[in-house]
């Protein structure tokens, strides 16, 4: 018999709402960073209105500093766009696994998550259950992570003439605080993907003495998904080519 109307709905409901729920560790993180990114831009020269349309269009962080930072230089803009796409790189890589776990997704909805991928909402979505790799689980988390985003940017835009330069300085440091919060306690269960993140951090560490940081990002994200495929699964005792041969 075919699923009543109401409990497919009811179902898709809460997979949107596990996935905000998910989100909801970065909202502090991401309002605070979104803050900071005002300001700095606010010293690059930028409107209010410039910089909340930034980053409601672009949202993507680390690109929007280095934009505000290299236009600040009177860099121009064919440099500044090539910068953020080397740094963005890293995005074909997430967005290949998310779509690869995302079974549901029409090509629209593909489209409209790869725009909220961020590096947060990736690491909560390849962490999660399997039972949560719905486009709606994701969406929920994208619209939590979107929504701060641009919050903070526009309450950085209204406190710039308020916030002293220590503060906003500071501000940037609950990002990596943020990713600490969410990685820790995935670790504590998976003996696999705690190996996994010690050595891409050892690789990431040896790479950045030799290469730009967008490139070292995207070697170490490279190499340390090649290394997890010899790593025994904690559970079944095997590596994923073993599986594959079977």
């Amino acid at each position: 018999m075919a699923e009543p109307i109401s409990t497919r709905a009811t179902s898709k409901t809460k997979q949107y709402l596990s996935g905000m729920k998910a989100g909801t560790p970065i909202i502090i993180a991401f309002i605070s960073v979104g803050t900071a990114f005002a300001v700095l831009a606010g010293q690059a020269g930028l409107h209010s209105w410039q910089t909340i349309m930034m980053s409601a269009a672009v949202f993507a962080g680390a690109s929007q500093m280095i934009a505000v930072t290299m236009l600040a230089q009177g860099t121009g803009i064919a440099l500044i766009i090539f910068a953020t796409f080397i740094v963005n790189l890293r995005h074909l890589i997430m967005s290949t696994c998310v779509m690869n776990r995302m079974k549901d997704a029409p090509p629209p909805a593909r489209l409209l998550c790869a725009f909220g991928l961020t590096d947060e909402s990736f690491a909560i979505f390849t962490t999660t259950d399997e039972k949560n790799c719905t486009f709606l689980y994701f969406l929920g988390t994208i619209t939590v992570t979107y929504s701060s985003w641009v919050i903070g940017t526009a309450l950085g835009c209204l406190l710039t003439q308020f916030l002293p330069e220590i503060v906003s300085d500071s501000l940037n440091v609950t990002i990596y605080a943020m990713f600490i919060g969410l990685l820790v306690p995935k670790l504590k269960k998976n003996k696999k993907l705690t190996l996994t993140v010690l050595i891409t951090a050892v690789l990431s560490f040896v790479l950045s003495r030799f290469l730009p940081s967008a490139w070292t990002i995207i070697g170490a994200t490279l190499l340390g998904a090649l290394v997890s495929i010899f790593i025994p699964d904690s559970k079944t005792g095997e590596t994923i080519s073993q599986e594959a041969t079977e």
